[in-house]
């Protein structure tokens, strides 16, 4: 299907990139226009979690070889922060619990982080139930730690929140579908396909074919 596309593009060109001195990525070249949907499927440990962190810019991952270019610059050196000011995001396999801080906060201070501006309370609270009324998500779900006592589903469907709260040009969604029932399943990927239009690329890893029932590759 194809889609009206933006003007940022993900651009991996030739990249090459070893995790403790072992070789992953052995020459990957890829494209991920804004306003396009791009899915990348494999089996476990064929590296497609090592790309996902790799453009993100994640410690412990070395670029031997190549770039990564996005809106026209090349973004390999850049730290994972500096990505996400410019309109990169990652949606992790396994989200973290932080203890004593709860969701609305961490998203607060996310979006200030992201946006480089402070948003009062108030404004980013109605910002908030804005994309929260969108997804489907509860008032609980916001006041409590996040991922603390989280199922797989709420962890993942708080994954889909922040993307809607931070409006990136460009998603990473590393097997969002992991570890989830097919309720559970149809609930974040109808919250991701509610989002995906002009001014949202995504690029989709997963090794399941049944997230693709929900959200469709271009």
């Amino acid at each position: 299907m194809q889609r009206h596309t933006g003007t940022a593009t993900l651009e991996v060109r030739g990249l090459r990139a070893s995790v403790e001195g072992k070789e992953i990525l052995k020459g990957i070249d890829l494209v991920v226009p804004q306003g396009e949907v791009h899915a990348i499927m494999g089996p476990n440990g064929s590296g497609k979690s090592t790309l996902a962190n790799v453009i993100m810019g994640r410690p412990n991952y070395t670029v031997t070889a190549g770039e990564v270019r996005f809106k026209g610059q090349d973004i390999t050196k850049l730290t994972p922060d500096k990505r996400a000011q410019l309109g990169l995001f990652l949606a992790f396999q396994y989200p973290t619990e932080i203890a004593g801080v709860s969701v609305v906060n961490f998203l607060r201070t996310a979006y200030n982080a992201v946006k480089g501006e402070q948003t009062s309370a108030l404004a980013f609270r109605k910002r908030l139930k804005e994309k929260m009324t969108i997804l489907g998500v509860e008032d609980d779900m916001v006041r409590r730690y996040v991922n603390q006592g989280f199922s797989g589903g709420e962890k993942k469907k708080n994954e889909v929140l922040q993307l809607a709260v931070l409006e990136p040009d460009i998603a990473i969604l590393d097997e969002t579908d992991s570890g989830l029932d097919i309720d559970s399943l149809k609930a974040v990927a109808t919250g991701v396909a509610q989002l995906i239009g002009p001014n949202l690329g995504v690029l989709l890893i997963t090794h399941y074919q049944r997230i693709l029932n929900y959200i469709t590759p271009d």
